[in-house]
């Protein structure tokens, strides 16, 4: 028979933040956390109308929005909710928002 090994299992968040690091997708991960974050990023009124969807590559954060009022509203404040969003500043910053007019998720109602 073999001798089992001593050594304990790994915590299974440790296997997964070494494969992000490894990997080179921890910073991606990180940047995408300001989607789970968008109400108390943005505030209740934006959350609202509001529904962000993803982040790209290359810091373009897609957000669906109620309407194009508001699209063209939230188009105004661009600068200050990238503000905002980007003040934690150990995670990669989101460089733009794309806004798309889209009927908001039914979970979000």
């Amino acid at each position: 028979m073999t001798e089992r090994k001593k050594n304990p299992p790994a915590r299974i968040a440790n296997v997964v933040a070494d494969f992000l690091a490894a990997s080179g997708l921890a910073g991606r991960v990180e940047q995408a956390g300001v989607i789970p974050e968008w109400a108390e990023l943005v505030g209740a009124q934006i959350a609202a109308v509001t529904d962000p969807r993803s982040v790209s590559a290359n810091g373009t954060l897609f957000v669906a929005v109620t309407t194009n009022a508001w699209m063209t509203e939230l188009s105004l404040l661009e600068p200050e909710l990238l503000r905002s969003l980007n003040a934690k500043g150990e995670r990669p910053p989101i460089k733009r928002i794309r806004w798309q007019l889209r009927p908001l998720n039914g979970s979000r109602r």
